[in-house]
């Protein structure tokens, strides 16, 4: 559970690297079952409630969504803290919920934005009748977004009733100290340790797919291949509207 740009990318190529496990792009998984646990408000299912059936569906949605990919363990990406998806997992999942929370400071994700969008022409932002750098950003933190839906799902985290079953990792350790990150990660997932890469990545990959970023722009899931922590000079066009609203926000 991550905001976008906050080295969910990095992280899946780092991890991916140990054949055991897959890190997904971003899943549909829980639109999945929120969209099959949705019908039982329905006319239909009520006039005929047939729990016990759509239950086994719901209960079955990782186990057939991921029938044909062959790794012992599987790290789907997707807002699964956010309450009702949370519920959800925990109900139908089958086994007890983990979930890895990745954390890059909100005005450091507006700057790596604002590198992306302002160096590439095909970025959906520019795409969508937004001309100022402001328009652009709200356009990304709208409460539809993915930069929201994501905060919410990690402000549910963070709950003490949450606190054994998610695990915090900050996306400035992950790129200086990402040997002691992924340790960490193997311990809390309680998964033997696999020695790591942490130079000359591969571009993420998995299961023989990769992002197809005509959709959303190009180089919007293109990582740097060696590790290094940078100040990125488009933090200082953050608006001051946007660092006044968003900048508070820390972890």
């Amino acid at each position: 559970m991550a905001t976008p740009r906050s080295g969910n990318t990095l992280f899946a190529s780092l991890i991916n690297q140990n054949p055991d496990i897959a890190v997904t792009a971003n899943s549909i998984t829980l639109e999945i079952m929120k969209d099959l646990f949705l019908l039982k408000r329905t006319d239909v299912f009520q006039n005929y409630p047939d729990h016990k059936s759509l239950d086994n569906v719901l209960s079955s949605v990782y186990k057939n969504y991921y029938k044909d990919w062959k790794y012992k363990y599987i790290i789907d990406r997707g807002p699964a803290t956010a309450e009702g998806n949370f519920k959800l997992l925990k109900q139908y999942l089958g086994q007890p919920v983990k979930c890895i929370i990745l954390w890059r400071d909100l005005l450091d994700v507006f700057a790596s934005y604002i590198k992306w969008f302002e160096n590439e022409p095909t970025a959906f932002p520019n795409r969508c009748g937004k001309n100022t750098i402001e328009e652009k950003l709200r356009l990304l933190i709208n409460k539809e977004g993915a930069i929201a839906k994501g905060l919410t799902a990690i402000q549910n985290a963070l709950k003490p009733e949450n606190k054994n079953v998610c695990h915090i990792v900050r996306y400035e350790n992950l790129v200086t100290e990402p040997e002691k990150c992924l340790r960490s990660i193997y311990n809390f997932l309680e998964i033997e340790y696999y020695p790591h890469r942490y130079h000359s990545l591969d571009q993420f990959s998995v299961n023989g797919l990769k992002y197809d970023d005509n959709i959303v722009g190009n180089n919007m899931h293109t990582i740097k291949t060696e590790l290094k922590l940078e100040e990125n000079p488009y933090k200082k066009m953050i608006p001051e509207s946007i660092i006044k609203e968003y900048g508070h926000i820390v972890l």
